[in-house]
């Protein structure tokens, strides 16, 4: 079981809901397989607490997961990811996913008149930093 607490990250200044962040955070680590079926998520308390975020918006983002089918209540426990069926996403679907939120970095890269390399350094600091 991963301590998966650790894994989101909410981003306020985005533009995109907090709520669909998180719902896009359980997706895209349920597509990676780093949250796998049967992995309790944190309660609601404790990942609004984690985030400094409203309960609700936490509570919102579960029940559309749970709606999706993506997660399952676990009565007097919690929310646990629920099995899927065996057709995992693809590594090249999961490419295609990250594809529309990159373009929107290297637009901004471009404009800023960085080089390849310096922006390959910028992503490589970040992956450094969420990995560690």
């Amino acid at each position: 079981m991963t301590d998966s607490s650790l894994l989101f990250t909410i981003h306020p200044s985005s533009g995109v809901p907090i709520y669909r962040q998180l719902i896009d955070q359980v997706h895209a680590l349920t597509a990676s397989g780093r949250l796998r079926p049967g992995d309790m998520l944190p309660s609601v308390r404790q990942m609004a607490s984690e985030l400094q975020i409203n309960m609700m918006t936490v509570s919102k983002a579960y029940a559309r997961l749970e709606a999706d089918g993506l997660l399952e209540r676990v009565r007097g426990t919690g929310m646990r990811i629920a099995q899927q069926e065996p057709a995992r996403t693809s590594v090249i679907e999961r490419k295609d996913e990250l594809r529309p939120l990159v373009d929107p970095m290297v637009t901004r890269a471009l404009q800023l008149g960085l080089s390849d390399e310096q922006v390959l350094a910028v992503v490589r600091s970040v992956l450094k930093e969420r990995r560690s």
